[in-house]
């Protein structure tokens, strides 16, 4: 497993915009890096406040941001027809698989995607 880089599930930023202390000391010196689609569904919420925005865009500045390519298309589908996930999470799996590093994620849809290097956290 590669043990500087990881690709965040939105709903493991969410746990660290949070404050889950766990998970901080757990990324704490990696390489984070966001699908695209993690970006867009972040800054989505309604119910956003300007602080909110600010600090989700503080967070996503540190990270590695991944737009669609090609081979992360080509990866989509593959996995969109293969294991029927919904084009969001089929589109973060083909990102982890196209930069070859573990996702992490609290979703266990993302169990049956065999090439995919899964980390399931549990909160505490």
């Amino acid at each position: 497993m590669n043990g500087f880089n990881f690709l965040c599930d939105t709903n493991i930023v969410l746990y660290l915009l949070a404050g889950d202390k766990t998970l901080a000391e757990l990324l704490n010196d990696k390489r984070i890096y966001l699908s695209f689609i993690t970006e867009l569904e972040l800054l989505s919420y309604k119910e956003l406040t300007r602080s909110d925005i600010k600090k989700i865009n503080s967070f996503i500045s540190d990270c590695m941001v991944m737009d669609l390519n090609p081979e992360i298309k080509k990866y989509t589908l593959i996995v969109r027809q293969k294991y029927k996930l919904k084009l969001p999470d089929a589109m973060i799996a083909a990102t982890s698989i196209y930069l070859k590093i573990p996702l992490i994620t609290t979703d266990l849809s993302f169990k049956k995607v065999e090439e995919l290097e899964l980390i399931l956290y549990e909160q505490a």
